[in-house]
């Protein structure tokens, strides 16, 4: 009979299980896997390495997830796999003013990036990234935003989710409530957003208002100070209250960033209870260091609740396929790079 998982979406250390990492998931049986570069070697090695953890797990479904947007981070890389332009590659299109084109080369993109994922048993990619381009933000976000206003990182954003979903690959929606207005890089320190909550929300805060339906959320390590003075989105009671679920309207499974990241303070332990205490329907660490793994775990209950059910309903958006000829839609992709 199945297990009800934890609410932890963890890494693990190489392209190989070891038997540490093999008894820690059999025992503590987290919602799903993340993988780095240092997992991925071949495509044969990758669907291995996906198998085993849910065969582990003992679901055929539970989440294998990836950061594969294009551009600066792409996990899956050639010579395997094929090279995809980053965001701002299609927000070019646009901004040359064509939106329609944009958003079909953007949506044949994620189509395709769905058919390198689903092939190997990866369901969810950490994209769309509806972050906005702004000037005074700092250079992690930069060409992985879709644009500089709302409305067209919004269009963007939603056809890279649309062409996810329709190759069976869940998107997760991300930095919640917005990170291109942070000069600092939340893998290293703590952003502090110091703008008032009306330009937030008439900004920032606007791409994700217009994307709130979709399946999954990434929150920001990002304090807005506006709404919380002293916590960052992954931590702040209000803003995943106030902001995240009230003015935005997301209802979908709301999985932290990286807990094992700079922004953050404290032990691994006390960071993963601070995120589910703030509201955080799921806890993300991905470094793989099994000290850490196990602080996580050690602070994460079982799905339930809300928790559970937005959960499910996210892997209710799991279709599978329908026909695609890919050979020909890789060369009408590269054609339509090409022309810009």
């Amino acid at each position: 009979m199945p297990t009800t998982p934890r609410a932890f979406i963890t890494g693990c250390a190489g392209p190989v299980l070891t038997p540490e990492e093999e008894r820690f998931f059999a025992e503590s049986d987290p919602w799903g896997l993340i993988v780095f570069r240092r997992n991925i070697e071949t495509p044969g090695q990758v669907r291995a390495l996906v198998a085993a953890f849910r065969s582990i797990v003992g679901r055929a479904d539970a989440p294998v997830l990836v950061d594969q947007e294009g551009g600066r981070v792409q996990r899956l890389a050639p010579p395997h796999w094929p090279a995809y332009p980053p965001a701002a590659g299609f927000a070019a299109i646009a901004e040359a003013g064509d939106m329609a084109g944009a958003k079909a080369t953007a949506k044949l993109g994620a189509r395709l990036m769905a058919d390198d994922l689903a092939s190997l048993g990866i369901n969810v990619d950490c994209v769309p990234c509806a972050d906005l381009r702004l000037p005074e933000g700092h250079g992690i976000i930069g060409d992985r935003a879709y644009g500089d206003t709302p409305a067209q990182v919004a269009s963007l954003a939603r056809a890279a989710a649309e062409g996810l979903i329709e190759g069976g690959v869940l998107p997760v929606l991300k930095h919640i409530p917005g990170h291109g207005r942070a000069r600092a890089d939340s893998h290293e320190s703590l952003p502090v957003v110091e703008t008032s909550r009306k330009e937030l929300e008439a900004t920032d805060f606007a791409p994700f208002r217009l994307l709130a339906d979709l399946p999954l959320g990434m929150t920001a390590h990002v304090v807005y100070s506006a709404i919380d003075t002293e916590n960052p989105a992954t931590t702040s009671k209000r803003v995943i209250e106030e902001i995240i679920r009230g003015h935005i309207g997301f209802d979908g499974a709301l999985m932290s960033d990286d807990l094992s990241m700079g922004a953050l303070s404290g032990t691994l332990a006390s960071r993963t209870e601070a995120a589910f205490i703030a509201g955080c329907d799921l806890a993300l660490h991905c470094n793989g260091k099994m000290e850490e793994m196990v602080q996580v775990a050690s602070q994460t209950p079982q799905l339930s609740g809300e928790a559970a059910r937005r959960c499910a309903a996210a892997l209710d958006r799991l279709r599978s396929p329908g026909a695609f000829e890919v050979s020909q839609a890789r060369a009408q992709f590269s054609a339509m790079i090409a022309a810009t």
